[in-house]
């Protein structure tokens, strides 16, 4: 039922499949990869009081997102290179690393293999232009990932449906 395929795993891992939810727990030294057919979505937590994002805006603005230690740091990569969602998830959490946000007509999005969202929730979509979007609860994604909400919980994330294609790793 549950394809955990991680040797590097080192917790007990929860899970209740209740009311078309699941619940998956993993600690603030570890990263929670959710496997789809084209893409990787990897996960962390901010881990850190007092935390905040800074978002350069396409209007050459900048937002603050003051942020919570259980806040969720979700990276979409659509090679499924593992290395670089976890480069990009430290340095955005430990690098303090701003987002920038890019307009759509930009040729750079056409380029972009490595997006991030940074909140409370994240909804994954794969009808959107990577990397254009300032509202961080909607990140780009590969198809089959696409329709996913995640919601933090205290001790990991809530998925709005059943999911098994996930792995915990050391972070």
């Amino acid at each position: 039922m549950l394809n955990v395929k991680s040797k590097l795993q080192t917790c007990l891992l929860y899970f209740y499949f209740l009311g078309g939810t699941l619940i998956i727990e993993f600690n603030n030294d570890e990263i929670l990869f959710l496997e789809g057919e084209t893409g990787v979505v990897g996960i962390i937590k901010v881990a850190y009081e007092n935390k905040m994002l800074f978002i350069a805006t396409q209007n050459n603005e900048e937002i603050v997102q003051f942020l919570e230690k259980d806040d969720l740091i979700a990276v979409s990569n659509f090679k499924k290179d593992k290395r670089a969602i976890r480069s990009q998830a430290y340095l955005t959490r430990e690098e303090n690393s701003p987002l920038v946000i890019l307009n759509k007509e930009h040729p750079s999005t056409k380029r972009l293999e490595t997006v991030l969202s940074v909140g409370d929730r994240v909804c994954l979509n794969c009808n959107i232009t990577p990397g254009t979007h300032p509202e961080q609860d909607v990140l780009c994604s590969c198809d089959s990932l696409s329709g996913l909400e995640i919601s933090k919980t205290e001790t990991g994330i809530k998925l709005n449906q059943y999911f098994d294609k996930y792995t915990i790793e050391k972070f």
